[in-house]
């Protein structure tokens, strides 16, 4: 998913916040945050986080292999 799309949802969700400038992962912990989950994406608990339902979770994992 791109920032343009992720900044998208998190229009549409109504939250307001200042979005520019930020990552991908910030913008994602934002939306983990509004849906009462951890905002671990790309996180060193990303592969022990227990939420195998979340949107991100596939690209959290590959991204999290790149980062460590």
């Amino acid at each position: 998913m791109t920032v343009s799309e992720i900044r998208n949802i998190i229009t549409h969700r109504g939250i307001q916040l200042n979005l520019k400038g930020k990552k991908k992962a910030d913008l994602i912990h934002i939306i983990q945050r509004d849906e009462n989950n951890y905002d671990c994406y790309s996180t060193s608990y990303s592969e022990t986080c227990g939420q195998d339902g979340c949107l991100w979770r596939s690209d959290c994992l590959k991204a999290d292999k790149v980062i460590n």
